[in-house]
């Protein structure tokens, strides 16, 4: 769920990858839900479920009337974020901030738990600043259970507000695994999902002696083809080859673009396809050169693809 990346275009083109993984729509705040242009916002591919929304705010009441807009629209589960670091979050009076408020977050999911009937789950860090995780996180954690969270979600890392970027907040702060690992023996009932510092399915599977389940945010999104992996080694299923992938790509931009999308909205979350394979330099730079020309279409991808050697050119059928 990463602000202005996880749109539904690069949802569409994760489903296509992997047909089991569970997505997250990037964040987007109650306000914004309750004033904004709704189906912008809100609407999304069928093919994406399962799907989640990603909210952010500390206003109970709005936080229960943006979660009681998105349920049309046939979301499988509501979360909510208690540990975006970004600047933007925290003038706002949300995201990891809300870690020092475990009351007012309860108080948010009972509010937004009475008007949906699918799970409200929470995104935390291991705490912010100066709490120290081992006595702060399963507090934190006691109250979302009491609260209801079946299932929680830990960034694996503290966030600092003070004296980090959000950038920073992101690899600076060391990763804990061991205290997640020890929340989900304390607290069995409730699922647990581990993020931060995952890069392959190796990791995944070591992670998921111990816990839940496993999230990938911007690994998933820089190489995306790790997730091919995700289906045939966890769910027992097939995996999808790369011109299936392409082809299905090429006619979904044109069909977005028949709607008035733009082929450089759509392409940039590809411009990771194949990361670290011979031909994804030349892949990345033909697109980026490219997106930008009036006549930008789906051709590009096609021409683009014929850049891996192993690959012949494909064409929408």
């Amino acid at each position: 769920p990463m602000m202005d990346w996880t749109d539904r275009h690069c949802r569409y083109f994760h489903r296509l990858i992997s047909k089991h993984a569970v997505l997250y729509t990037e964040m987007i705040t109650a306000k914004a839900i309750i004033n904004g242009d709704r189906d912008h916002l809100l609407q999304f591919n069928p093919e994406d479920h399962p799907v989640n929304l990603q909210i952010g705010g500390s206003d109970p009441e709005k936080c229960a009337e943006a979660t009681n807009i998105a349920i049309d629209y046939g979301y499988d589960e509501i979360n909510l974020n208690v540990g975006c670091p970004s600047d933007r979050v925290q003038s706002g009076r949300f995201g990891a901030c809300l870690m020092r408020e475990a009351d007012l977050v309860s108080n948010i999911i009972h509010k937004m738990q009475n008007v949906v009937n699918v799970p409200v789950t929470v995104k935390c860090r291991l705490g912010v600043d100066d709490q120290d995780p081992y006595a702060t996180l399963p507090n934190f954690v006691e109250k979302m259970a009491v609260a209801g969270v079946k299932h929680l979600i830990i960034h694996a890392r503290k966030a600092w507000l003070n004296g980090l970027s959000p950038k920073e907040n992101r690899t600076v702060p060391p990763l804990n695994y061991d205290l997640v690992y020890d929340i989900k023996k304390s607290f069995p009932d409730v699922m647990i999902t581990l993020n931060g510092g995952v890069k392959t399915i190796q990791d995944v599977q070591t992670h998921l002696k111990f816990v839940d389940g496993v999230m990938i945010g911007r690994e998933a999104y820089h190489n995306p083809c790790l997730m091919m992996d995700v289906d045939p080694v966890l769910y027992g299923g097939t995996k999808t080859d790369y011109a299936t992938i392409i082809n299905k790509m090429s006619a979904y931009i044109q069909n977005e673009m028949s709607k008035g999308q733009k082929f450089q909205n759509i392409a940039r979350h590809m411009l990771g396809f194949r990361h670290g394979q011979r031909g994804a330099r030349k892949w990345r730079r033909y697109i980026t050169e490219q997106s930008h020309k009036p006549n930008a279409d789906a051709e590009i991808i096609q021409k683009a693809f014929t850049f891996f050697e192993d690959t012949m050119n494909v064409h929408t059928p």
